[in-house]
């Protein structure tokens, strides 16, 4: 086939719900073949070896302090990353989910959440649909106002998986801190990606966006939630759903946390989804110079799934309608990862962004559980500084 008779095809399978199919299409287009690629189940994944998560380096230099008029680029990390591997098949796209779940055991109590704390399933109805939810409770609820964090997974995941994964709840205890997990279900999509490259779902008040608000405020409704402390986050596809709803609610949420994700416009359809994976996707979402909501972003520069730049775009949004001065800290995890660590300050001081490159990580949470998928134990504690950021920021009155 001509390559836009094969993007046709591919738009058609996923139209109709199939996928794999379509994303098989699309990758053997890449290559230049047409013949049959190989199937979701040949691409199992091994589970990663139980490792502890180290303690982050907490004494990073002060590298380079400046102030700047021009879009600041998150790239000031040495050295520069390599050119990403060529797709392969399926495989590469697992982080966004184009395969089929893998098999593993399911996380013990113990791996999601701590003793005397609970963690309850609900669900939330709208005309866009019906999603189940997992919510954590901390044990020192009593009835005061406190914070809230939304926890958007990636394909191929769980509430459970994420939560044994992330350990936000091991966090959000010690800090006092709801947090709800939505769950995409496989009937919404194969892999349970949140559809973030599909333009019905890139809007205030329809599709999933008002789902996922939904949820939140219901859980508003339901719980003493302080409404001006309410925070987004998410890894891959479920960064990519974070970044819309940070763009399409900006009432609502306080702060966005993006890991291994993509901005907000990044693709409108399946084939330029593809696009901005492998080279780095664009956005609109704030054309009309209004100010982003503080965002906190992570991503591992050797990330094959998601390309790197697809972190910096994010980034460089806040530089975009801001005069921001800039502060870039380098350090190192011990026996982890090295990492490049850029803020963003306004002229009130207030960090309005952050930026970390984490040195030769792929596509995985950056210091979490291996009792979860897509994690990468050698830190630094992509958790522990989510929720540190989103504390230090509130919705103005």
């Amino acid at each position: 086939m001509l390559n836009q008779d094969v993007v046709r095809e591919a738009t058609r399978l996923t139209r109709a719900g199939q996928l794999v199919e379509a994303t098989a299409l699309l990758q053997r287009m890449l290559h230049g073949e047409c013949a049959p690629g190989p199937t979701s189940g040949s691409t199992a994944r091994t589970a990663p070896a139980r490792l502890e998560p180290p303690t982050i380096d907490v004494k990073a230099d002060v590298v380079e302090e400046r102030e700047s008029r021009q879009p600041t680029q998150a790239s000031s990390a040495p050295p520069r990353r390599k050119r990403p591997a060529p797709l392969d098949g399926v495989r590469e796209l697992s982080g966004l989910g184009m395969r089929g779940p893998i098999r593993r055991a399911p996380p013990s109590t113990s791996d999601m959440m701590p003793e005397g704390t609970r963690f309850i399933e609900c669900t939330f109805s709208n005309a866009a649909g019906r999603r189940t939810y997992k919510l954590f409770i901390p044990s020192r609820s009593q009835g005061q106002s406190l914070p809230l964090v939304v926890m958007l997974h990636g394909c191929t995941q769980s509430p459970d998986d994420f939560a044994a994964g992330t350990r936000m709840n091991f966090l959000a205890e010690e800090q006092n801190c709801f947090v709800v997990y939505p769950e995409q279900p496989s009937g919404a999509n194969q892999a349970k990606c949140w559809n973030w490259f599909r333009t019905g779902d890139q809007q205030r008040g329809g599709g999933e966006p008002s789902l996922i608000a939904g949820i939140t405020r219901q859980i508003m409704r339901d719980h003493t939630i302080d409404p001006k402390r309410v925070y987004v986050g998410g890894l891959s596809a479920g960064g990519a759903a974070a970044a819309i709803m940070g763009a399409t609610y900006p009432d609502l949420y306080a702060a966005v946390g993006i890991h291994s994700g993509l901005a907000c416009g990044a693709a409108s359809d399946l084939p330029s989804a593809f696009v901005a994976m492998r080279r780095g996707g664009g956005s609109g979402a704030i054309a009309d110079g209004a100010s982003p909501v503080p965002t906190i972003v992570f991503h591992g520069d050797r990330d094959t799934t998601v390309h790197p730049n697809n972190g910096d775009r994010i980034f460089e949004q806040s530089a975009e309608v801001t005069s921001p001065t800039t502060k870039v800290f380098r350090g190192q995890v011990p026996y982890g990862h090295a990492h490049t660590r850029t803020i963003l300050t306004d002229a009130g001081g207030r960090t309005i962004s952050e930026h970390w490159s984490i040195h030769g990580a792929g596509h995985a949470w950056s210091g979490g559980s291996p009792a979860g998928s897509y994690t990468d134990p050698r830190g630094p504690d992509a958790t522990r500084e989510m929720l540190r950021f989103f504390l230090e920021h509130s919705l103005p009155d």
